[in-house]
């Protein structure tokens, strides 16, 4: 178990506007990976007792993002560090404060972003977008993401890119797929054996995710996670299974694929105290 134990409205109507901010972003984000200066504040947790969705979603306050397994702090940071084989791997969440809005089933829905980089051997290799709201229920919904690719600091590729009612902004990828729905990224109350799928549109994108367990407990550099699930992700794109691990009060604290670790090393999310 690589020395640790499981026990288990982006909406800018300017390109160049929205890439300066994006560069600024992603400078502060390679500032604070450079000093792993993070510090935390707390978030509560308001368990909500729901299945797997089936039912059209209904976001009444689509921002308002307590979901306990997939929380967002606007302002937030998690740093992660690891390995894809002989590759040094940092990766970053950044909890945007900005917001995009979306069109579904006649109503507009306002979108938390989150958003990923990764850096291999000291490069930046990914950024991505990833658009989240939660229902009236309690279950996140994934809206879509903006996949930029580098190679020697240069935009290479958008492979990956979807979005619900597809590109609109300026800054969207042209090739963009274009979901009609959003996908269930997180249930409300998820219970060993739920299968869903946060992504949904085959063959661009596709991804299965079942609840192997639950109340598990892990252990990362960040701390001792308690009351975890664990997760396996798996595509009709790819071989293999990929395993995350999410904690009340701070969402995913590590990952784990073959020949691959990611582990949560510092985070502005804790987890609450009883």
């Amino acid at each position: 178990m690589d020395g640790e134990e499981v026990t288990q409205n982006r909406d800018m109507n300017q390109k160049g506007k929205y890439m300066n901010k994006r560069g600024n972003v992603i400078h502060v984000c390679l500032t604070v990976l450079a000093g792993w200066l993070v510090f935390g504040v707390g978030l509560p947790v308001n368990p909500a007792k729901a299945e797997v969705p089936t039912e059209t979603p209904v976001f009444s306050n689509p921002l308002e993002i307590s979901n306990p397994y997939h929380p967002f702090s606007p302002g937030g940071v998690k740093v992660f560090t690891g390995h894809e084989g002989g590759t040094r791997e940092i990766a970053a969440h950044l909890y945007l404060t900005e917001t995009r809005m979306f069109k579904f089933d006649g109503q507009k829905v306002e979108c938390r972003i989150l958003r990923e980089i990764a850096i291999e051997d000291g490069e930046l290799v990914e950024v991505s977008d990833n658009y989240f709201a939660q229902a009236d229920d309690g279950t996140v919904y994934y809206f879509g993401e903006v996949v930029d690719d580098y190679e020697g600091g240069m935009v290479v590729s958008h492979e990956g890119s979807w979005l619900v009612g597809g590109p609109t902004l300026r800054s969207d990828p042209a090739d963009a797929g274009n979901a009609p729905s959003p996908a269930v990224f997180m249930p409300a109350n998820p219970e060993a054996g739920d299968i869903f799928k946060p992504e949904d549109l085959f063959p661009l994108v596709d991804e299965t995710a079942e609840v192997l367990a639950v109340g598990v407990t892990v252990k990362t550099s960040a701390g001792t996670f308690e009351d975890c699930i664990e997760v396996e992700e798996s595509s009709r794109l790819s071989s293999g299974t990929e395993t995350k691990w999410y904690a009340p009060g701070v969402g995913v604290v590590r990952e784990k694929a073959p020949g691959q670790s990611l582990k949560l090393i510092s985070s502005t999310l804790l987890q609450p105290k009883d």
